[in-house]
């Protein structure tokens, strides 16, 4: 059975690009993933289709209102198999490699992606099983959020890639940033490929890779090395 992912957005237009191109127009196509993307504006009862409203307290801005959002997460759930809700929000836990990897095990994920200045809590409470954040900063919407998210989690389903030695070998997989990498020409503009690459050592290169991806990791992410 594929993997089902559904996205609940006010833009749904945003995906249309990152459903449509690469690894993950290739996904879909081969019928490793099933995307939909659903317009919570379809799930409004007004004739002015009002997805948002005044916060109450007063405050600046708008918050996305219960009863549409409640409708899509409800009409958009699996009977069959569990589906778990995803909110994007800078307010979530980090988004980072081992929680893609736990993802991309799940029969069912449904992302919320809020506007505004967020959704009524009472959402959250009652029907959000997890909120992720990609980062410490404040987008427009969430839509982009979870974009990146699915590319992630879709990119290490059993196949999509082809070559599963690809998704292992890449930084963060092993804990780590990947080392550099070289392609033809040997030289370009004076500057040469290391000369242990071309020698045909397997054993030698692997550990040079690995020296590298050690030595780039302390100077740019040392935190990833603390429990090493």
């Amino acid at each position: 059975e594929p993997m089902k992912i559904d996205v609940l957005t006010l833009f749904p237009e945003m995906l249309d690009g990152v459903i449509q191109s690469s690894m993950l127009q290739r996904a879909c196509s081969s019928g490793k993933v099933q995307i939909g993307v659903k317009d919570i504006r379809d799930f409004t009862q007004d004739k002015h289709r009002t997805v948002d409203d005044r916060p109450f307290g007063g405050g600046p801005g708008m918050v996305m209102k219960c009863e549409p959002l409640v409708a899509a997460i409800e009409a958009t759930r699996s009977s069959e198999v569990r589906s778990r809700v995803i909110y994007m929000t800078p307010e979530g836990a980090s988004f980072d490699q081992a929680k893609a990897e736990t993802l991309s095990r799940e029969e069912h994920l449904i992302f919320v992606s809020g506007h505004y200045e967020g959704i009524d809590e009472r959402v959250r409470e009652g029907w959000i099983d997890e909120e992720l954040s990609i980062g410490d900063y404040v987008l427009t919407n969430g839509t982009i959020a979870s974009a990146v998210v699915i590319d992630a989690v879709v990119r290490l389903l059993p196949g999509v890639l082809g070559n599963e030695s690809s998704a292992e070998a890449e930084s963060f997989s092993s804990g780590l940033l990947e080392g550099p990498q070289y392609t033809r020409p040997e030289v370009f503009q004076g500057m040469e490929v290391p000369e242990i690459l071309k020698t045909g050592n397997h054993e030698a290169i692997r550990e040079w890779r690995h020296q590298q991806a050690l030595e780039r990791t302390r100077l740019r992410r040392k935190d990833l090395l603390a429990d090493k």
